[in-house]
């Protein structure tokens, strides 16, 4: 039986996204199916800016992710299946 890791956890902060950052997420998503992604203060504290690196994050992983954002957190999630658009 295949365990998945818990989720991982990595931090946006004032640099933003990085070039490497997606590669970082594609490798935590070869052992889970959720990462979970806090953006710091230094980040962002704009909801809209939130939704686009929440949207720039899933263009560049691929059609089989999703995200969520709850507060100033993004959950991704990789699902088995392709999603439909």
């Amino acid at each position: 039986m295949d365990m998945k890791k818990p989720t991982a956890i990595f931090q946006i902060g004032k640099q933003g996204l990085k070039e490497g950052f997606t590669g970082l997420l594609k490798t935590a998503f070869k052992s889970r199916e959720n990462v979970k992604i806090s953006v710091l203060k230094s980040g962002t504290r704009d909801k809209n800016e939130l939704e686009e690196i929440g949207k720039k994050l899933v263009e560049s992983l691929g059609k089989n992710y999703t995200y969520k954002t709850v507060g100033y957190t993004i959950f991704l999630k990789k699902w088995r299946k392709q999603m439909r658009e």
